[in-house]
């Protein structure tokens, strides 16, 4: 019994270390809470307004950089017209954007 008294002992501080650590951990509570991502975020609406946007932005570059990767994939297809088999097919397909385009 002995040896689970010394343990229990030694595994708890004491007070005046305790209250050191609670003293220290309140400071970086204090300083965590000032953070400028904390106060952003305090409020739902807040939350809600952030997220939309980041979704807006995500939107946006997906579309315009699948629009700029696409295009890039055509037009090099469109002069590859050389290799027989998929000259043709890439002339087919440019000639079909085109068509969408124009209409």
């Amino acid at each position: 019994m002995s040896d689970t008294k010394e343990k229990t002992s030694e595994a708890t501080p004491p007070p005046a270390d305790l209250a050191a650590e609670v003293r220290v951990l309140h400071q970086e509570l204090t300083f965590l809470r000032q953070s400028r991502m904390f106060v952003i975020h305090q409020s739902v609406a807040r939350i809600l307004m952030f997220r939309f946007l980041v979704g807006m932005a995500v939107g946006l570059g997906t579309v315009v950089g699948a629009s700029v990767l696409l295009s890039l994939i055509v037009w090099a297809l469109s002069q590859i017209e050389f290799i027989p088999i998929i000259g043709d097919w890439s002339a087919q397909i440019a000639s079909r954007i085109e068509m969408a385009i124009g209409e």
